[in-house]
C-alpha cells in the first residue's frame, strides 16, 4: 500500500487533443484577438508534447485565482470607464482617438468585458493543464469548500475533497467571448457553424455506445437546426430592444432641447414648474466673470394655435463639422477669440446613427472654437444649434467673444420667416406698439423703448390663471399683453420677438440657460435656469445680438424656490457627478487605478511562480510547520519510529510504501521481538492517516502511547 491520498474511479472531463486551441483560435478570430488566441492556444497544447509540470498546492490555485480575480476586478474597471470599445489590442490603451470615441464606452462596455474573459481566466487554464492534479479541488475554488473542509480537519471528520477539471469549463467560457463579435449577418454565420463543429467535436467522445453514429448524428443536425431558427429570432429581438433601450433610458433620466422644434408653457393653466437639479457645471479662466447666457438653439416660426417654436428648416439642415488633427478640437468660426469657459453637462438625447448619447452643446453666444470635446460627431446648423453624439457626459472648454455667430442672417427669401408673424397675433401687437408711440424712432430707440415698456409695465410671475379671453379669438399671448401683463420667459421672449418682427426688425427665439449661480471656484446651472430670450439682428455690425426683456426679478423668484434641503441634493449631485466622470472616461482616476493594480497583480505573479523561494515557516516542537498540522495523519507518532529505524540503517527508499520499508527493516534479528508492535501501529496510523473517519479517542491514545514505549525499545537495542 503506497502512501498516497485515496483515489476514487470517478471519470475526469477532460478536452480531446487541441480542442482548447482550436477554441481560442476560433474566440480570436470572431473577437478580433487573433493573435492572442492562437498564442494562447499554442501555450496550452503544447502540455502534450512538454513534459514539464507544476507541483500546485492548494493554497497556489487560491493565489491564482485571486490573481484573475484582481485581473477581471481592472478589467471592468477598465471597461466601464475605457473610450473604446472592444477588438484589436489598441483597445486596451487609453490615447487622443480613445476620447473621441467616448460615446461608445457605456454601450459597449459588457461586450468588451465577456470577450476578455479567455485572457483573464487563461493563467488558471494554465495552471490546470500544466499541473500534476487531473482535477483542481473545490476547497481551492470556493471560500465555503475551504472553511468547510478546516473545520472538520480540526474536528477530525475529514472526508474526501473532490474538484473539477476546468478545461471543459474553459472551452464554454471561449465560445461565450467568441459570440460577442459584430453584429452582422456574415459574422453571425461563421460564429454559428464555427461554433456547432467545436461543439460536436467536444461532445463525439461522450456519445452513447448503445445508440449508432447514424442516430447520434441526425439527433446533432436536428438541434442544429432548431439552434440556428432560434438564432435568427434572438438576433432580430437583439436589434430591435438595441435601437430602444438606451434611447429610452436616455430620455428617462433627463429631458432634452429640440433643435426643430420647441414648445411652450404659453397658455398652459396653473404653475410653472422646475427642478433645482444641476444641469451645467462652469469654470473660467482667472475668475474671469462667465457667460451670461448658454444658448442651445433658436427658432424662427411661431405657430399661435400650437404656442410652439419651429425651426423652420428640416432635420438634415445640419453641416458637419470635420475635428482638427488631435480630434479633439473643433472649429466653429474661422475668428480668435480670447474668452474661454470649461462647460460640463449631458447628453440627454439619443443617436440612432452611431448608438450613443446626443444633445445640443449649450453655448456662449459667439462661440468660434471648442477644445478637448471629446465627440463621435459634431453638427450645426443655421439656426445656430450645435449638435454632438459622444459619451452621456462632456467635459470641454468654448473660446467665444462678440461678433460674429454662426447662425445664418435674415431669411431675405419669399418666405421671410425672420419677419413673419401669425396673422391672429397682429391686432394686440399693433395695440401695443400704439402704446408706446414708436413714430419717428430709429432701430435703437425702438429697442429701448421696447425693452422700457416690458420693464415697466409687465411683472415676472410662474403662475397662470383661468381668467377667459375677452373675445373667442384672442390668443393667450394676446391676454399677456393687453389684460394680465404677467408671465414666465416664454411669454417675454415670444411677444418681444413677434413685436420686433411687427416693427421690421428681424428676430428670432433663443432658448438656453441663464448663468448667475456661483458654487466653489466655478459656477453652476440649474434646470430652473432654464430660460428663453429674442435674439435681435444688428444691421450695422451685420450680427445677431441677445436681447431679454424679461424682468430681472426672476432670477430672484426662481431662488426664492430652492428647498432648505438643496445643500444635501446639491452634494449627491457633485457625488454622482464624479461618478459620471469615472463612467465616461472624462477622470483620470481610471489609470490611477489601473497603474495601482499592476504592483499588487506583480506582487501576486512573483508569489505564484516562485513560491518555493520564500522563507519557511518556524518549526513547532514536535517538528512540523504550523500549517501541516491541520493535514490529517501528519501529526502520528509513527514517523518518529521511521526517522528512528532510519538512524539504525534502514532508511525508507522514495516512493516506498511503509509496508514494504516495514517488512525489510524487521528483517534484523535484533528487532524481532518488536516486530509484532510495528506492524500494529503501522495499521493504526493508516487509519489516522487514510480513513476518513480517523482514529477515535481511545485508539488515538494507544497509537501515542504504544509508540513512545516502542521507541523506547528501540533505544535500548
Amino acid at each position: 500500500m503506497t502512501e498516497s491520498a485515496p483515489t476514487f474511479e470517478t471519470r475526469v472531463m477532460k478536452t480531446p487533443p487541441l480542442l482548447l486551441g482550436a477554441a481560442l483560435a476560433f474566440w480570436g478570430w470572431q473577437s478580433g484577438f487573433l493573435f492572442a488566441g492562437v498564442i494562447m492556444g499554442v501555450i496550452l497544447e503544447s502540455a502534450r508534447f512538454v513534459r514539464v509540470r507544476w507541483d500546485l498546492s492548494d493554497n497556489d490555485f487560491r493565489r491564482i485565482l485571486t490573481f484573475c480575480t484582481l485581473l477581471m476586478f481592472a478589467s471592468v474597471i477598465y471597461a466601464f470607464t475605457s473610450n473604446e470599445g472592444s477588438g484589436g489590442f489598441g483597445s486596451l490603451f487609453h490615447g487622443p482617438a480613445a476620447a473621441r470615441n467616448a460615446g461608445f464606452a457605456s454601450v459597449r462596455a459588457s461586450t468588451a468585458l465577456f470577450c476578455w474573459l479567455p485572457m483573464i481566466l487563461f493563467f488558471f487554464a494554465l495552471a490546470q493543464i500544466f499541473g500534476t492534479r487531473e482535477k483542481i479541488p473545490w476547497t481551492a475554488l470556493l471560500l465555503t469548500a475551504h472553511w468547510r473542509s478546516r473545520r472538520e480537519l480540526k474536528l477530525g471528520q475529514a472526508g474526501p475533497v473532490g474538484g473539477v477539471n476546468v478545461s471543459y469549463p474553459y472551452f464554454i467560457v471561449c465560445l461565450f467571448s467568441a459570440s460577442f463579435h459584430p453584429n452582422v449577418a456574415e459574422s453571425s454565420a461563421t460564429f454559428f457553424w464555427g461554433m456547432d463543429i467545436l461543439v460536436v467535436w467536444a461532445l463525439w467522445r461522450f456519445r452513447p455506445r448503445r445508440s449508432g453514429i447514424i442516430v447520434w448524428t441526425l439527433a446533432v443536425a436536428v438541434v442544429i437546426v432548431l439552434a440556428f431558427s432560434g438564432q435568427r429570432g434572438i438576433v432580430g429581438l437583439g436589434r430591435f430592444i438595441e435601437g430602444y433601450d438606451a434611447q429610452w433610458l436616455s430620455r428617462f433620466a433627463r429631458q432634452s432641447t429640440d433643435p426643430m422644434q420647441s414648445m411652450t408653457a404659453i397658455g398652459q393653466i396653473g404653475e410653472l414648474k422646475l427642478s433645482s437639479r444641476i444641469a451645467i457645471r462652469l469654470h473660467t479662466e482667472n475668475n474671469q466673470p462667465p457667460p451670461a447666457y448658454l444658448r442651445e438653439a433658436s427658432y424662427r416660426l411661431y405657430r399661435s394655435l400650437r404656442e410652439s417654436w419651429y425651426a423652420g428648416g428640416l432635420p438634415n439642415d445640419f453641416e458637419l463639422i470635420p475635428p482638427e488633427t488631435n480630434q479633439t478640437t473643433w472649429m466653429l468660426l474661422p475668428k480668435t477669440n480670447t474668452a474661454s469657459v470649461n462647460i460640463a453637462c449631458y447628453l440627454n438625447d439619443w443617436s440612432q446613427e452611431y448608438g450613443t448619447p446626443e444633445g445640443l452643446l449649450p453655448l456662449p453666444s459667439g462661440c468660434s472654437q471648442l477644445e478637448n470635446l471629446p465627440a463621435i460627431t459634431l453638427k450645426k446648423n443655421t439656426a445656430g444649434a450645435v449638435l454632438a453624439a459622444g459619451p452621456g457626459l462632456v467635459i470641454f472648454d468654448a473660446r467665444y467673444g462678440s461678433g460674429e455667430t454662426i447662425d445664418s442672417p435674415p431669411d431675405t427669401s419669399t418666405n421671410l420667416m425672420d419677419l413673419s408673424v401669425p396673422t391672429n397675433e397682429v391686432p394686440a401687437l399693433k395695440q401695443v406698439i400704439a402704446e408706446m408711440n414708436l413714430s419717428g424712432a430709429d432701430e435703437n430707440k425702438t429697442l429701448l423703448a421696447v425693452s422700457g415698456f416690458f420693464q415697466k409695465n409687465f411683472t415676472y410671475s410662474l403662475w397662470q390663471g383661468k381668467d377667459q379671453p375677452a373675445t373667442n379669438n384672442e390668443t393667450p399671448l394676446a391676454r399677456f399683453l393687453l389684460t394680465s401683463r404677467s408671465g414666465h420667459c416664454e411669454y417675454f421672449a415670444t411677444a418681444t420677438v413677434l413685436l420686433l418682427r411687427e416693427l421690421g426688425i428681424p428676430a428670432r427665439y433663443a432658448v438656453g440657460y441663464y448663468v448667475h449661480e456661483k458654487s466653489g471656484g466655478g459656477y453652476v446651472v440649474r434646470a430652473r435656469d432654464a430660460h428663453a430670450w429674442c435674439l435681435v439682428w444688428d444691421k450695422k455690425t451685420r450680427t445677431w445680438t441677445d436681447f431679454d426683456t424679461t424682468p430681472g426679478s426672476w432670477i430672484a423668484a426662481e431662488d426664492e424656490r430652492a428647498s432648505v434641503m438643496q445643500w444635501f441634493s446639491d452634494f449627491w449631485s457633485w457625488v454622482g457627478f464624479q461618478i459620471e466622470k469615472f463612467r465616461w472616461g472624462q477622470s483620470d482616476l481610471r489609470q490611477y487605478i489601473l497603474w495601482g493594480m499592476v504592483p499588487v497583480l506583480a506582487l501576486l505573479l512573483y508569489q505564484i511562480i516562485f513560491r518555493r523561494g520564500r522563507k519557511r515557516q518556524p518549526q513547532s516542537k514536535a517538528g512540523q510547520s504550523a500549517a501541516e498540522i491541520f493535514r490529517p495523519g501528519l501529526d502520528s507518532e509513527f514517523y518518529l519510529l521511521e526517522r528512528r529505524l532510519a538512524a539504525r540503517g534502514a532508511a525508507r527508499a522514495p516512493g516506498e510504501p511503509l509496508s514494504g520499508w516495514l517488512s525489510r527493516a524487521v528483517a534484523d534479528p535484533a528487532l524481532a521481538a518488536a516486530k509484532n508492535s510495528l506492524e500494529e501501529l503501522l495499521r493504526l496510523h493508516y487509519r489516522h492517516r487514510f480513513d476518513p473517519r480517523g482514529l477515535d479517542a481511545s485508539a488515538r491514545e494507544t497509537l501515542r502511547r504504544e509508540s513512545k514505549v516502542c521507541l523506547a525499545r528501540l533505544e535500548e537495542v
